[in-house]
């Protein structure tokens, strides 16, 4: 309620004399908030008659059952009155029951304290969605915040999974050039698999790591999130102050943003622990408390088993890769970072690609589709259509209509991938696009849609490969020549003609 509001109450009560109800009504407000801003005047709040519910007969039966089981719905209290001849509404018996349910105590905690370098605090941030290509990827970000000097590590991926699990890790230590002595993690799979009571199963993958960095997990208790509440508000920090109307062009800039962040605004705030210093000048204290990292860093790469089918493509994270045609009906191994993914047979490594975080994706070595075209020419076929399909997906609508009408459809590919080569994939998705449009499914439709659109730009014609690559060839224009001159030729000859023939 606003100031104003509450001077209007007091004023009408004391001055004009006026009642609760009447100040309520000519306010438009509840008299309960009438009856709230007198009794904090110090008068004594006013008691009203309570009128008789249909609930009343009931309150014993909701009583009794709330002191047994004090969490029980009051959909299920409702089933229970109901069978003992409660025919009121549900909203009034729900307001009855929120009543009549006992409040649980207010709990109080211990403000927890730490040693420097001794405790640190990881957890993930949900921070929305991102679209790459066709794909839909979570914006994903790992936190860790030391529970000292509350520096902080930020970095954003495209999933939680146990790979970006571990590379958060391993570049936080890197940051922070240490490791706390003790991790703290909310019951997340990554960290724990299985927990019944006291009894906990780690991620055996985390406990290498833990090894790998001589420091300790630790979960905590389930419901408990006040005992890692340094990351949850680091998060909050994170949202409010970093992330929101930030702008970003992809992920390795927000990255790069987040790091200049971390090592400048971030760091730059007053430490809870001692206001009087910088978080950046806790943090150099903290340095020299926490374990010296390891000579090598530990492997984050992920390592997936696959299986090479019919194809020559192994299926990675919604996308495919292709491997020598020699590996197909074998099983390999996918070890994949942020930027590349190798196909491994045992120890050697049979084919390299960039990786893509896109959906749908064909990524291919030129090598392979020669090599497997050179051994099996009945895939040329076949491989003009997937690079059409690839490239142009307008063309299999195109070669449906086609081979509805009877058309030979390998020629109407090959006709259609040289148009591909000479004109690019763009141009082709146009014209196909303008032909599908006047309903003339044809190649050479194509072709004629391809050169108009070629002469109103002024352009040459596209030139054989075989020709040499000269710039002055390349950029000639053949006009047609004028034929109204071999009209003449045709024209009939006249009587002097004739004559002087003779």
């Amino acid at each position: 309620m606003d100031k104003d509001t509450e001077a209007k109450i007091l004023r009408y009560h004391f001055v004009e004399q006026w009642g609760v109800n009447t100040i309520a009504r000519q306010l438009g407000i509840h008299h309960s908030t009438v009856d709230r801003v007198l009794s904090q005047a110090g008068l004594p709040k006013a008691e009203r008659t309570r009128r008789p519910s249909i609930v009343d007969p009931y309150h014993p039966l909701i009583l009794e059952t709330l002191a047994q089981y004090p969490t029980l719905s009051a959909a299920r209290l409702l089933g229970m009155a109901q069978a003992r001849g409660y025919t009121g509404g549900a909203s009034q018996f729900r307001a009855h029951v929120a009543q009549l349910r006992p409040r649980r105590p207010a709990e109080a905690y211990l403000r927890l304290k730490t040693l420097p370098g001794e405790q640190g605090q990881v957890d993930w941030g949900h921070f929305g969605h991102i679209p790459i290509g066709r794909a839909k990827r979570p914006l994903m970000a790992f936190v860790m915040v030391l529970s000292f000097s509350r520096q902080l590590f930020l970095r954003f991926y495209l999933n939680q999974r146990m790979d970006n699990f571990l590379r958060g890790h391993v570049a936080a230590f890197s940051a922070f050039h240490g490791v706390p002595r003790i991790l703290l993690y909310d019951n997340l799979r990554s960290a724990v698999l299985e927990r019944r009571g006291e009894a906990i199963r780690f991620h055996p993958t985390l406990l290498d790591l833990s090894a790998h960095y001589r420091f300790e997990p630790r979960p905590v208790a389930p419901a408990r999130g006040n005992e890692k509440g340094r990351v949850e508000r680091a998060i909050r920090y994170i949202r409010e102050n970093f992330f929101a109307g930030r702008p970003w062009s992809d992920l390795d800039d927000l990255n790069a943003q987040a790091n200049a962040w971390c090592a400048g605004t971030s760091a730059q705030r007053p430490c809870p622990e001692d206001p009087d210093q910088r978080v950046a000048e806790a943090f150099a204290d903290e340095q020299a408390h926490l374990i010296a990292l390891p000579d090598n860093p530990y492997p984050t790469d992920e390592q997936v088993a696959v299986s090479v089918g019919k194809t020559p493509y192994v299926r990675f994270d919604l996308n495919d890769y292709s491997v020598p045609h020699t590996h197909v009906r074998r099983t390999l191994t996918v070890s994949a970072s942020l930027t590349q993914v190798r196909m491994l047979e045992g120890e050697t490594v049979i084919a390299t690609h960039p990786r893509t975080f896109d959906k749908g994706k064909q990524i291919e070595d030129p090598a392979h589709v020669a090599d497997l075209v050179a051994a099996k020419r009945a895939a040329r076929a076949h491989r003009g259509l997937d690079r059409l399909a690839q490239a142009v997906p307008a063309s299999q609508d195109l070669l449906q209509q086609a081979a509805e009408r009877g058309t030979p459809l390998a020629r109407a590919t090959a006709q259609l991938v040289q148009l591909l080569d000479d004109y690019g994939a763009a141009e082709l998705e146009q014209a196909i696009a303008e032909t599908l449009v006047h309903n003339v499914p044809h190649p050479h439709a194509v072709r004629q849609v391809l050169a108009r659109r070629r002469e109103q730009r002024a352009q040459p014609p596209p030139l054989p490969l075989t020709l040499p690559d000269h710039d002055k060839a390349r950029h000639i224009v053949v006009r047609p020549a004028a034929l109204a001159p071999y009209d003449q030729l045709h024209t009939p000859a006249t009587e002097a003609d004739d004559d002087t023939t003779d």
